[in-house]
């Protein structure tokens, strides 16, 4: 059951919203307006977007197009930038929230970096869309105007969210499910925050499930990260016939940058299980001083570890630094996608930033 939607609520006369652009499909033009899935994602700057929707009059909005691209090859060289621009934002004092367009391939990935480098006192909103701009049905309009008015609202809750298809979905847990469905988005273990309704946020009451505690804030400066690239982690599976040569061939591999593996994400089966053709491959890599971390590759739930007191909430701190090869594998309470970014971040708060060690 749900209370009542509050009256709606006027922002301050000198509050505004700024809009960062990154490209994705709620940037992209198709070449038939009846075939939405031929297109070519961020063909329109953010500019264009907001052009496009005249029930903005009245709202004081600025706009910046940090990135134009495919979020499929969103990475490290854009992230640095676009935290050191949502920081500088965020610290103007006439700034009500951000706003933050966003494919939605690596937006998961994304809403976590942002949540736990910037932990924001302000809303900042990611949103997305399934069709590109020139589609019919395109959903990327009323996302885009729905996170506009909530980031502009006194009354919308502070922190990383995305808005989309009239939801709000806190950071954590949240993962694409489907591929062209207009949902595709499922929320993590907070469940959904909220509905939209012309702007207006609904509270579920109650609320949410127990809400898991984050680790305390990384002490990462936004605009003081290093630029790319960034801390080598990598991610693998555990899977029938599963063995070790994946794990070898990683660590042996040097990239141009000649930067070494630094940790490994391994997706385990069920409660974060791991084939034992990969134990000692492993055990190999953590010898090397790879910090290895394990999770589960299912789409709903968190991995529990029978053995620890408190297993979802380990101290990352501790277990970004090197472990004897021998020592049980530390199971982490995310998604494999959101697990290697806290692990790149952990990286980078060990002195050197690189890797641990």
């Amino acid at each position: 059951m749900d209370l009542p939607s509050p009256a709606p609520t006027r922002p301050p006369a000198d509050a505004r919203v700024v809009v960062l652009g990154t490209g994705g499909t709620i940037a992209g033009l198709a070449d038939r307006p009846d075939q939405p899935l031929v297109y070519r994602a961020a063909q329109q700057g953010v500019d264009v977007l907001l052009a496009a929707l005249p029930e903005l009059q009245g709202l004081a909005i600025e706009h910046e197009q940090v990135a134009q691209l495919d979020s499929k090859d969103m990475g490290a060289v854009v992230w640095q930038p676009l935290l050191a621009r949502c920081a500088a934002q965020l610290a103007r004092p006439e700034v009500s929230g951000l706003v933050l367009t966003h494919g939605t391939d690596t937006l998961e990935e994304s809403a976590w970096l942002l949540h736990r480098v910037l932990a924001p006192r302000k809303p900042l909103l990611l949103t997305a869309a399934m069709r590109p701009a020139s589609a019919r049905g395109a959903d990327g309009p009323v996302n885009l105007l729905d996170a506009l008015r909530l980031a502009a609202d006194p009354a919308a809750p502070p922190g990383v969210a995305l808005v989309f298809g009239g939801e709000l979905l806190a950071p954590r847990g949240l993962r694409k499910l489907h591929p062209q469905r207009l949902s595709a988005f499922a929320p993590g273990p907070q469940g959904r925050l909220g509905e939209l309704y012309g702007g207006r946020l609904r509270r579920p009451v109650p609320p949410p499930g127990p809400v898991p505690v984050d680790e305390p804030p990384l002490g990462l400066d936004p605009a003081g990260l290093p630029p790319a690239p960034w801390p080598r982690v990598e991610v693998l599976a555990s899977h029938a016939d599963a063995d070790g040569a994946l794990v070898d061939v990683l660590c042996a591999h040097r990239p141009a940058d000649g930067r070494p593996l630094a940790g490994l994400i391994v997706a385990g089966t069920g409660n974060g299980t791991l084939h034992r053709g990969l134990a000692a491959a492993l055990a190999r890599a953590r010898a090397q001083g790879c910090v290895v971390w394990r999770t589960s590759r299912l789409p709903e739930g968190e991995v529990i570890d029978p053995e620890a007191v408190d297993a979802g909430g380990q101290p990352l701190a501790d277990l970004a630094r090197p472990m004897a090869p021998d020592a049980p594998l530390p199971c982490i309470a995310l998604s494999p996608w959101q697990a290697r970014v806290e692990l790149v971040l952990r990286l980078l708060a060990q002195p050197g930033g690189r890797r641990p060690g």
